[in-house]
């Protein structure tokens, strides 16, 4: 039956189905990192839960998934990016279903955990398969556009449905609801993904600490300079989504349900710029110059938070720098990922997708854990100033890349010194 799927459908046909599963897949990730903060306090009353023991089912989810990113992105070049995707969506889903059936804390926790580990197999190889999907750049950067905005649109969809299924069904089905997602991708991942085969060379050194990160990104300005971007990027948007939606709640007293509606304008602008604007704009101007533009949006979309009175309104103090933020964030994600994805060879290109998530797991968690510290000795307006001047950082990083690139379109040796394309690292191309 698979073999026959195959053979019907076009190459276009599987690509386009391919990039769908892969992104269904991040969705219902993101979506299980979120929904169920919305439900914590029912899930508290009825297992029984204590107040220390109720984090550990947001945090044993993300402990696992941060952990296992880096040797799950270098697993999937050893063995198949395909093989450890399907492997961690059988043990996600599994979890998933464990995870709604729990009777106890520690049923749980242990489905918690198990399901961030079959989330960082996923997602760990996610970005290195979608860049495989495509040899030109400018697809390319619009399928990572598509991950932006599946990303953004995850966490508001995480918290509106969380509260909606908690509400009016059950706890149970925050983590329910993804089963029949995960159920259909690995229907079809046989028939829509191709096999990518390990390279055998790479197995001698597994347990080595090199064999996570290989030289060929260690060594590379051209991959790790947008992922220093990335970092700053996450360090403010993580920082953003804490502090206001303290805001919201606590300032302007919406509930939980209306707080996830709040974030509706950025999503929006996050979904025209990165679907409909960036693409066109770093075929025109160059992704380097793109991410600079949006990255100063950006910082002047935090900036605006910085200015919001203890009793506002939302359409008039909220909103602006909401769309402002989003518009700089949907510019910049695609072609940040991009840049750092196209300077990995293919060998590595699972190592590179770790990478990447790991970057922006590292750049969430150590970035709100300083700005959270901040914001509750000196206010919330000193949280927004410092995500500010961390993501201005990381303008001035983007700056150098772009001045970079130009100097290479401009100058004599520009022939020798082409743009980047996947698989070919700066220093081997330079």
């Amino acid at each position: 039956m698979v073999l026959s799927m195959r053979t019907e459908l076009s190459t276009e046909q599987r690509r386009r189905l391919a990039l769908v599963l892969l992104l269904a897949t991040q969705l219902m990730v993101i979506l299980d990192g979120t929904i169920v903060n919305v439900a914590l306090p029912t899930i508290r009353d009825d297992l029984g839960f204590s107040q220390a023991g109720l984090a550990w089912v947001v945090n044993g989810f993300f402990v696992a998934f941060a952990l296992l990113l880096l040797p799950a992105g270098r697993l999937g070049d050893l063995v198949g990016s395909r093989r450890v995707f399907v492997a961690g969506l059988a043990v996600f889903t599994v979890a998933t279903v464990a995870a709604g059936l729990a009777t106890g804390p520690t049923m749980l926790l242990v489905a918690r955990i198990a399901q961030g580990v079959g989330g960082a197999l996923t997602s760990a190889v996610v970005l290195g398969m979608i860049a495989g999907l495509y040899a030109d750049g400018a697809a390319r950067a619009r399928a990572f556009a598509l991950v932006a905005f599946v990303g953004s649109a995850g966490a508001s969809i995480g918290v509106v449905s969380g509260g909606l299924l908690t509400d009016f069904a059950s706890w149970r089905w925050v983590f329910w609801v993804n089963v029949p997602i995960g159920l259909a991708v690995l229907l079809a991942a046989p028939a829509v993904l191709d096999e990518t085969p390990g390279v055998p060379g790479l197995r001698r050194g597994l347990a080595g600490s090199q064999a996570l990160v290989p030289r060929a990104l260690r060594s590379n300005p051209a991959f790790l300079l947008p992922n220093l971007v990335l970092f700053t990027m996450t360090v403010a948007g993580f920082s953003f989504q804490f502090l206001t939606a303290l805001y919201l709640q606590d300032s302007l007293g919406l509930d939980a349900l209306h707080t996830g509606l709040a974030y509706l304008p950025v999503t929006l602008a996050i979904a025209v710029t990165s679907l409909g604007v960036s693409g066109r704009l770093a075929a025109r101007l160059g992704p380097e110059r793109v991410v600079v533009a949006g990255l100063l949006l950006f910082v002047a979309g935090m900036l605006l938070m910085v200015a919001l009175p203890d009793h506002g309104a939302f359409a008039v103090h909220v909103a602006p720098g909401f769309a402002v933020m989003g518009a700089g964030f949907g510019l910049a994600m695609p072609q940040v990922t991009a840049l750092a994805m196209a300077a990995a060879p293919p060998r590595d290109a699972g190592a590179a997708s770790g990478f990447v998530n790991t970057t922006q797991q590292a750049g969430g968690v150590l970035g709100l854990t300083v700005v959270a510290t901040v914001a509750a000795a000196q206010g919330r307006a000193a949280g927004f100033v410092v995500a500010a001047a961390v993501l201005a950082a990381g303008a001035l990083v983007a700056a150098r890349l772009s001045v970079a690139a130009g100097r290479r379109r401009r100058g004599p040796d520009a022939g020798r010194c082409p743009p980047a394309r996947v698989g070919t690292p700066t220093l081997e191309r330079c």
